[in-house]
């Protein structure tokens, strides 16, 4: 092999080697950063695909505030609440600002970490805009699990009661 194809060979084989290295990390950087959706049910009883969330594990979740579960510590920040669908609910404590929106028997999406079965330790919440709207992810994921319902205050405590 002449000393020219030997250059071009080793230019074409750092320019694949670098190509996959850069592929990989990005890859990487996405998977470290990605969070899954679930709806109250969802998180407790599982996926469709029988998936479940781990301990620890870094998630979106959403649905409904259920009236009367919102407890504030008067010393700070600190807010616990159980979010609903139409299922069991799952308890989100919080510390810091709640949105305006923030209402019980208003729609939610707290992104945070899965403490243990029933209980999120959430870094942000996000209040949906008005009482027609629920976000899509939320529409979508109870359309996929579940028939559509019109939650009103007593629905919302008697899903609790189970």
């Amino acid at each position: 092999m002449n000393p020219r194809r030997k250059k071009r060979l080793s230019l074409v084989l750092a320019l694949v080697v670098g190509l996959g290295a850069t592929v990989g990390l990005l890859l990487y950087a996405l998977n470290q950063n990605m969070d899954l959706f679930y709806t109250p049910t969802e998180l407790v009883n599982g996926k469709p695909d029988g998936t479940k969330p781990e301990v620890g594990q870094r998630l979106r979740i959403g649905g409904m505030v259920v009236t009367g579960s919102v407890e504030r510590d008067p010393q700070s920040l600190k807010v616990s609440f159980k979010v609903a669908d139409v299922g069991p609910a799952v308890t989100v404590n919080y510390e810091g600002i709640l949105p305006d929106l923030f209402r019980e028997g208003q729609g939610i999406v707290a992104q945070g970490v899965l403490i243990d079965a029933n209980t999120v330790e959430a870094h942000e919440v996000l209040a949906k805009h008005d009482e027609e709207y629920m976000p899509p992810e939320i529409a979508e994921a109870m359309k996929k699990t579940h028939e559509p319902l019109k939650y009103s205050e007593t629905q919302l405590q008697g899903s609790t009661d189970q």
